[in-house]
């Protein structure tokens, strides 16, 4: 099985700062270019994904219908288990904010926080439907930063972590019950637009 991992497309959040967690917030207008961005770099590829499918929150979902559309592929329904980590009480909180309410210690005092457990469970529980669904499909997922960190840290632990920005791209394989990356934050489609807006 191959599966890619793409975080979703930049939003006004983003551009904040703030917490998004689990808040539906939708893509801006640089984040619909960045979705394209992708689109247009997964065209010129070798055809590799049979599908794509998303979080159900919207942001995942209008980077989801982006490619999908541009593609030609299937679009799967939204998949709650894909999303991001609930951040509870934080979200729509900006890093100042955090820290002058909770203190530097933030994560561990504010209210209604997902465990890393939590995420990995449903994001394995997520991964192994799929591993019985179709053992040899080549499935495009959309979903957000924290919890694609956490996936990568499950499945690729010796893998050197890097931030996750906006419509970064990986690749994984799965043979002999390992996964393996194929590619890794790979953000090159997004040069183009970066240097537009500079």
């Amino acid at each position: 099985m191959i599966i890619g991992m793409v975080r979703h497309g930049n939003t006004d959040w983003n551009a904040l700062g703030k917490i998004q967690g689990q808040t539906d917030i939708p893509l801006n207008e640089l984040g619909i270019r960045q979705a394209n961005a992708l689109a247009d770099r997964l065209l010129h590829d070798e055809k590799l994904w049979d599908a794509v499918i998303s979080s159900d929150l919207q942001r995942a979902r209008q980077t989801a219908s982006i490619v999908a559309d541009k593609l030609g592929i299937q679009l799967i329904d939204g998949d709650p288990r894909l999303r991001e980590r609930n951040f509870g009480e934080v979200e729509g909180l900006t890093l100042p904010e955090r820290v002058e309410r909770w203190g530097e210690n933030w994560r561990e005092v504010a209210a209604g926080l997902e465990s890393d457990d939590q995420v990995r469970a449903r994001g394995l529980s997520f991964l192994e439907d799929w591993q019985q669904r179709r053992p040899e499909g080549k499935l495009l997922v959309v979903s957000h930063g924290g919890f694609l960190a956490q996936m990568f840290d499950t499945l690729c632990s010796d893998i050197l972590k890097q931030h996750l920005g906006n419509l970064s791209y990986s690749i994984l394989q799965l043979q002999d019950n390992k996964w393996s990356p194929l590619l890794y934050n790979c953000t090159r489609h997004l040069q183009s637009e970066e240097s537009t807006t500079k």
